[in-house]
């Protein structure tokens, strides 16, 4: 794939260069066919090694049935990222272990635990997902496979428990991630552009 103009890769495709695994589980990531692997048996927290302010980011994943991920995203480096920095949720919404025992925040797209995204655009069962994450001072925009799902202005978040909960809504910097939970989930065509 080539990478359009003003955008860098952050993944070559063949190592995991410029990554971190931490809290790593069983193989952790693995690089199979030009792709990051998070196999069912690994997983754990896959980070950048540099940190991010102001981007967007682009990049394809694919998932099977009940597959769970995350894109970490202004994140520390350890720690709970979904409360620490910000996850924007990766998930096979329309999976049946899912669907009934879920909030609105919980499905892919949303700022987990905090702003809902829209749903209905999971592409399933292996298919390639185009995902675009944009964030720019506290607002932050998710395109799913072509469609405005989530446009947010994380300044304007004033429930004091979830302000409480969730203090990485704050930040303005951090690292990218990958936010593994033992289920097999494909990622390519990593690359970012930023402002």
């Amino acid at each position: 794939m080539q990478i359009e103009p003003g955008f860098a890769p952050l993944f070559d495709g063949q190592t995991l260069n410029g990554w971190k695994l931490i809290g790593g589980r069983g193989p952790g990531y693995v690089v199979e066919n030009g792709v990051i692997v998070c196999p069912a048996n690994g997983g754990g927290n896959l980070f950048t090694e540099r940190e991010y302010a102001d981007f967007t980011l682009r990049l394809q994943w694919r998932l099977w049935e009940g597959g769970n991920n995350g894109i970490g995203i202004r994140a520390p480096l350890g720690g709970h990222i979904a409360t620490l920095g910000m996850e924007i949720q990766v998930l096979d919404d329309e999976s049946p272990r899912y669907k009934e025992r879920l909030q609105p925040y919980q499905f892919t797209g949303s700022v987990y635990g905090v702003v809902p995204a829209r749903t209905g655009f999971v592409k399933r069962d292996g298919a390639w997902n185009d995902f675009q994450i944009t964030a720019y001072g506290p607002r932050v925009h998710v395109v799913l496979n072509g469609e405005s799902i989530l446009d947010a202005d994380l300044s304007r978040v004033s429930d004091p428990d979830t302000v409480k909960r969730h203090p990485g809504i704050r930040r303005l910097s951090g690292h990218l991630a990958l936010l593994g939970h033992s289920t097999h989930v494909e990622f390519r065509h990593l690359r970012i552009r930023e402002y």
